[in-house]
C-alpha cells in the first residue's frame, strides 16, 4: 500500500470515527432528558444505533472532501479561502444529510411527517447549526494536524514529552544542491514556489515510516526511531524514493522553473533527547550530538562530491543489499573531537 493511499484512509479513518462521536453525543443531548418540540422524539438507544449506522457513512462523504481540499486546492489557496469553499461544500453536505434524516425518521421511527414540514420543525436549526460547527472543526482539526505532522499532535496533547527522556534515533538532512544560483536565477517568489513544490513530493518519505522534524529554508530534516529507519533500509530507500520521485516529474519542474531540482543528504543516528518546547508555539525538539553530526556530514557533500553520505554507526547495522558503498573515509567533522567514519551510499544500476 503506498503512502497515498495509507493517508487517503487515515483520513476516512478520523472522519468516521469523529462523525459517529458527534451524532452519538447529540443523540445523548437531544434523548436523555428533554421533549422534543417537533414531531421526532429521541429515543436515547436507538438514536444512538442510527448514529452509529450513519455516523460514518456521513463521516466518509465529508472525509472525501478533506482529501480532495488536501491533493486537489489547499496547494493553490490559503486555508482561509479553502475554508469558505469547505463551508459551501459544508451546506451541500447538510442538504444531503437533511435528506437522509428524513429517511431515518421516517422509516427507523415511523414518523408521519412531509419534507419540507421536517425541513422548518422546531428546534432544526440547532442541529443544522451543530453539524455545520462539526464540520468545521474537524476541518480546522485536520489542517492542524498537517502543520504538526502526523502522530505529532497526540504526543503534545497527551504530554508524552512534557519530562525530557531518551531515544535511539537516526536523523537525515536534506538540502537542495545549487540552491544560492537558483534563487539568484528563479527570484525570491519563483524559488519559495520551487521550494514548496519539492517540500510537497517529499510526502514520499513517509511510505518508509520517516518523520518529517522540520522545514530550515532549503533544507528538511527527516527523523526515523532506529529500530524503523534499519528496517527494510527504510532510511536508505526514502532518499533514492524522493530522489525517483523529482525525476518522474521533471517534465513539470523544466515546464515551471526550467531546472531538475536535485538533494544532497547525510544520515546519522544515535541517542539523542526529545521534549516538548515552547508556550504560545508548542513542538517536539530533540537535542544531541547525532543532530549536529548528521548536519556536518551532509556539509561535506559537495567536497567529496556525492549525493548521499552515511556515517558508519548507522552503515553498520544494515545489510545495504542492492545498493553501492563507497569508504570516504575517517572525517573530521567541525564542532566534533572524534573523527568519523563515513561512507557513500549509492543505487546499484542492476536493481533499478
Amino acid at each position: 500500500m503506498n503512502y497515498r493511499t495509507k493517508r487517503r484512509l487515515q483520513v476516512l479513518k478520523n472522519y468516521i470515527i469523529g462523525w459517529a462521536i458527534a451524532f452519538v453525543f447529540l443523540s445523548i443531548v437531544r434523548g436523555e432528558g428533554t421533549i422534543e418540540m417537533g414531531s421526532v422524539q429521541f429515543d436515547v438507544l436507538r438514536s444512538i444505533l442510527v448514529s452509529l449506522v450513519f455516523g460514518p457513512l456521513f463521516g466518509i462523504i465529508s472525509g472525501i472532501g478533506q482529501i480532495y481540499s488536501e491533493e486537489r486546492v489547499y496547494k493553490r489557496m490559503s486555508i482561509w479561502r479553502m475554508v469558505l469553499i469547505r463551508k459551501f461544500l459544508a451546506f451541500a453536505f447538510l442538504a444531503s444529510l437533511i435528506c437522509f434524516a428524513y429517511f431515518m425518521v421516517t422509516t427507523f421511527f415511523d414518523v408521519k411527517v412531509g419534507f419540507l414540514e421536517f425541513v422548518f420543525e422546531p428546534g432544526s436549526f440547532a442541529i443544522y447549526l451543530y453539524i455545520l460547527s462539526v464540520e468545521l472543526f474537524m476541518l480546522l482539526l485536520s489542517q492542524v494536524k498537517l502543520m504538526f505532522g502526523p502522530g505529532i499532535m497526540w504526543k503534545i496533547i497527551t504530554g508524552q514529552f512534557y519530562y525530557p527522556k531518551e531515544e535511539d534515533r537516526i536523523f537525515m538532512f536534506l538540502d537542495l544542491r545549487g540552491s544560492t544560483s537558483i534563487a539568484e536565477k528563479l527570484g525570491h517568489i519563483r524559488y519559495s514556489r520551487l521550494i514548496q513544490d519539492c517540500f510537497n513530493d517529499l510526502g514520499v518519505v513517509e511510505n518508509f515510516r520517516a518523520g518529517i522534524y522540520q522545514y530550515v529554508g532549503d533544507e528538511v530534516i527527516l527523523t526515523w526511531n532506529l529500530e524503523h529507519g534499519i528496517q527494510k533500509q527504510n532510511c536508505i530507500q526514502a532518499f533514492f524514493q524522493y530522489r525517483k520521485t523529482l525525476r518522474s516529474r521533471s517534465g513539470y519542474y523544466e515546464d515551471n522553473y526550467g531546472l531538475q531540482p536535485e538533494f544532497k543528504a547525510g544520515l546519522h543516528g544515535g541517542r539523542v533527547t526529545v521534549s516538548e518546547v515552547g508556550k504560545y508555539k508548542r513542538e517536539i525538539a530533540y537535542h544531541g550530538d547525532p543532530i549536529n553530526t548528521a548536519a556536518r556530514i551532509q556539509g561535506k557533500c559537495n567536497e567529496f562530491g556525492k549525493d548521499f553520505l552515511i556515517s558508519s554507526d548507522v552503515m553498520d547495522k544494515m545489510d545495504l543489499e542492492g545498493y553501492f558503498q563507497e569508504r570516504i573515509g575517517s572525517l573530521e567533522l567541525r564542532g566534533k573531537e572524534s573523527r568519523v567514519e563515513v561512507y557513500s551510499v549509492s543505487q546499484d544500476p542492476e536493481a533499478g
